[in-house]
């Protein structure tokens, strides 16, 4: 379950852009029209992926990024990947050290064709680099949860932000699982406008999500929603 409210922010940013869209005809044409948004075409946009995935195992029977490969038979639909990226290019979930007592400390790491030798030589493989079983991406396929596992041999002596700190300079994709309490007290988040605070009138300063989009110009200001009764109608 994502922690994102993907069907209701996306439909509205959706819907947006779709109004944009009807503006700039107008403004071209000089001729208006309505736009309809639902949330279950928004949705569909975000799956995409496994809507070419399908069409994929329909023509092939597999799918070689998913971790059923090469060692569990195929049905007639897309599986649940488990911690596949499910992209086409394989990734995987990593336990951290503190993994036993803290669930978030787990890092995801993405395994790129053009970064294998830096993945190699971080986790202490150097021979993969030209050894045929793993030197090329088709040639790793069948071998990928022996890279996983490397992997997680690597990292399971350094919590997560120290895995991410370490591959970063390596050029190798990844990423925290991160609490929402470190979300909302992140100070690059804080620093860029991400997470803005916001004085309420009656529960004080509170934080909230900032403009996602900045502008060089300007930048938007968010305010604490009207309080109830400011808003009711006297008779």
């Amino acid at each position: 379950m994502s922690a994102a409210a993907l069907g209701d922010s996306n439909t509205g940013m959706h819907l947006l852009i779709g109004l944009l869209a009807a503006l700039l005809h107008r403004e071209k044409t000089g001729k208006g029209q309505r736009v309809y948004m639902s949330m279950q075409d928004a949705v569909l946009n975000l799956v995409r992926v496994k809507i070419r995935d399908q069409q994929r195992l329909e023509r092939t029977g597999e799918l070689t990024e998913y971790p059923q490969y090469p060692h569990k038979p195929f049905g007639d639909t897309v599986p649940r990947g488990e911690n596949a990226s499910g992209s086409g290019v394989p990734g995987w979930m990593m336990k951290c050290k503190n993994w036993k007592t803290d669930p978030n400390d787990y890092v995801y790491v993405i395994f790129q064709p053009w970064g294998w030798e830096n993945v190699c030589n971080v986790i202490g493989k150097p021979e993969w680099i030209t050894d045929p079983n793993f030197a090329t991406p088709d040639a790793r396929i069948p071998h990928l949860f022996d890279v996983y596992n490397a992997m997680e041999a690597w990292t399971i002596d350094k919590d997560k932000h120290e895995v991410v700190e370490i591959l970063r300079k390596l050029e190798i994709p990844c990423g925290p699982v991160l609490t929402t309490k470190e979300i909302l007290h992140d100070e690059s988040l804080r620093a860029n406008g991400s997470i803005v605070p916001v004085e309420h009138k009656e529960r004080g300063l509170y934080y909230t999500v900032g403009c996602p989009p900045k502008f060089s110009a300007f930048t938007p200001e968010i305010k604490s929603s009207p309080c109830w009764a400011s808003i009711t109608p006297k008779f």
